[in-house]
């Protein structure tokens, strides 16, 4: 086709898009004369990168568009010449090697932020991995002996996980967010023995007790800027407990906080916290807030279950690192190569890795400059990797945790299933969903890729407020610094993502599914009021250890910056679990040497 012809027929197809120019043109041409593609196939790839053509808004055409539109041509090509190369596999190798995969379809499915363009891939139902298979051969199987065990990986949890993302009813996310209110307003008559919770917009001459969830006002809420604080401090009601009305607070001079932790003396405000308080509402429009009652506490496991019997040899040693994996300089990986060699050398009995494992928000990705697809990457940077490992130590176990910016992954919501069976390749290794909780020998954990942290400091209005009625934590001195306060939140209000809404210019972090905020709990459905032992929460916020009340807080940062977390547990003894579980932040170049 003569390049006239084609530059016609390519502003024709894009004469109505925002951003189209003659720079635009000139680069579309050049991908349709070097890959033999006609300028309609070439805008058909263009239309498979908005999720919604009928959005107007996600058909801007930016700088990046070029390389998003090339990066699907590139990935069509190698998926092509794979399947070629399978359809010439000889038959007996197909039958020793295992039936071979197609390559996922990165056109399949396409996310574009104004700022680049995310791919997401979906794998084929029940397709595995031909490199796995083949590289399967020969090599050693084991059985942990570290007792994994968990209630998130059965069927019936997975199919709950593999939610579609907005499709949700209006009606479904208010129903959702007053039952949080409903069941903590059940909470707190139960602990503090009240007999009954009132409306914090009716007026009252007595003080009485009210639970709502913290909000801004709507015009503060409306803007992106604004961050919570006390001129704009909203009480939110269910239905049930209040007509779902909003009410302004205000704090009396002398406002203290009852039933907190022994030193803390302060109390931390955001939005979408459930708070209960106790005041009066005098008629003028607002509620006046004389105590602060905090959340009922999490018991400890041992205290749950004091009778409990471990096995005698229960101890193991613990590997957790969070993703990026490799500089936004390359995609080398040097950092993972590092800590692989530590793994090697140490053989922890238990390995976590938590995504992003191909970040859909690196630099190079985002560009589309790419030699090989994000499945070809993991494996072979991954699952080479891992096996390597488990050859050698062959009693191991390695779990895996993604994230919402992983391209291996067909679910790029919060909650998030897991990573799909076809790149795990070995029943040692273990693929878990985002959130996740589960137990190692008896001693409770609870993961998640998300960096709430960040977005708790964030948002986060702290009050200096006094203390009436604090606890004890038998013997634990109290973590009162700003990181304890944060996983604080989390515990108080059990769940791995109290904040509501999401914070505006964070909230591709999260993707939060409202609907779905039943598999955000914190705790197990089993025992609904007992802390995890182990919370592992990944944060761009300075890594740290630190005992949270009755649970060990750790915030391994991103192997990035060199760091991971080691963690041991001494197996059977008396006392809580905490007391045997040792957690240490270390840097690669110290494994190193």
């Amino acid at each position: 086709m003569a390049t006239s012809n084609m530059r016609q027929e390519l502003k024709s197809a894009f004469e109505t898009t925002p951003g189209c120019d003659d720079a635009f043109i000139d680069r579309c041409a050049e991908l349709c004369n070097t890959y033999n593609v006609t300028p309609s196939n070439l805008y058909y790839k263009w239309e498979s990168i908005v999720l919604d053509p009928k959005a107007v808004g996600n058909r801007i055409i930016t700088p990046d568009t070029p390389a998003a539109i090339k990066s699907i041509i590139q990935a069509e090509l190698a998926r092509a010449a794979l399947s070629q190369r399978v359809k010439a596999e000889p038959s007996s190798k197909k039958a020793r090697g295992g039936a071979p995969v197609g390559m996922l379809g990165i056109g399949g499915r396409m996310n574009q932020r104004y700022g680049g363009v995310g791919l997401i891939q979906t794998p084929k139902p029940g397709a595995s991995s031909a490199l796995q298979s083949k590289n399967a051969i020969g090599r050693r199987s084991g059985t942990s002996k570290v007792v994994f065990q968990s209630l998130e990986i059965d069927e019936a949890s997975q199919d709950k996980r593999s939610y579609k993302y907005m499709y949700e009813k209006i009606s479904e996310r208010s129903e959702v967010l007053d039952e949080r209110i409903d069941e903590f307003a059940d909470l707190v008559r139960k602990h503090y023995d009240v007999s009954e919770l009132s409306d914090p917009a009716a007026s009252t001459d007595d003080d009485v007790v009210v639970v709502g969830r913290i909000t801004l006002d709507a015009e503060a809420s409306s803007s992106s800027s604004v961050k919570l604080n006390e001129a704009s401090l909203y009480l939110e009601s269910s239905r049930m407990m209040g007509s779902g009305a909003r009410v302004a607070l205000k704090f009396d001079v002398n406002a203290r906080v009852r039933g907190g932790p022994k030193g803390r003396g302060s109390v931390g405000l955001f939005p979408g916290a459930i708070v209960a308080l106790k005041g009066k509402n005098g008629g003028g429009g607002w509620f006046s807030v004389g105590e602060i009652l905090s959340l009922p506490p999490l018991t400890p496991s041992s205290a749950e279950n004091p009778t409990k019997q471990e096995p005698r040899d229960s101890s193991f040693s613990m590997v957790v690192a969070s993703g990026p994996y490799t500089a936004d300089a390359d995609l080398r990986y040097t950092p993972w190569s590092s800590l692989q060699q530590q793994l090697l050398s140490q053989k922890p009995a238990v390995v976590l890795l938590i995504g992003p494992f191909v970040d859909s928000s690196h630099p190079k990705i985002k560009a589309g400059d790419l030699d090989e697809t994000p499945v070809d990457m993991f494996n072979n940077k991954f699952t080479e990797s891992l096996r390597d490992f488990l050859d050698i130590s062959p009693d191991s176990l390695v779990l895996l945790v993604p994230s919402v910016r992983d391209m291996l992954s067909n679910h790029c919501a919060f909650p998030q299933s897991q990573l799909g069976p076809e790149l795990a390749g070995d029943t040692r290794i273990k693929l878990l969903p985002n959130p996740s909780r589960f137990s190692l020998n008896g001693v409770a954990f609870a993961v998640t890729s998300v960096d709430v942290l960040f977005h708790l400091r964030k948002e986060e209005l702290v009050k200096k407020v006094e203390e009436i009625d604090s606890y004890d934590l038998g013997g634990h001195d109290p973590a009162i610094d700003t990181m304890s306060n944060l996983c604080r939140h989390m515990l108080q209000q059990r769940t791995f993502y109290p904040l509501f809404p999401t914070p505006f210019d964070l909230s591709h972090e999260v993707n939060l599914d409202v609907s779905h905020l039943e598999s955000l709990r914190l705790c197990s459905e089993d025992a609904p009021s007992t802390a995890p032992d182990v919370l592992i929460v990944p944060s761009r916020l300075k890594h740290f250890s630190k005992v949270v009340d009755n649970t060990v807080a750790v915030n391994p940062s991103f192997l990035t910056k060199n760091t991971f977390a080691s963690l041991s547990y001494g197996g059977q003894g008396d006392g809580p679990v905490i007391d045997r579980l040792k957690a240490e932040i270390a840097r690669l170049s110290e494994a190193a040497s």
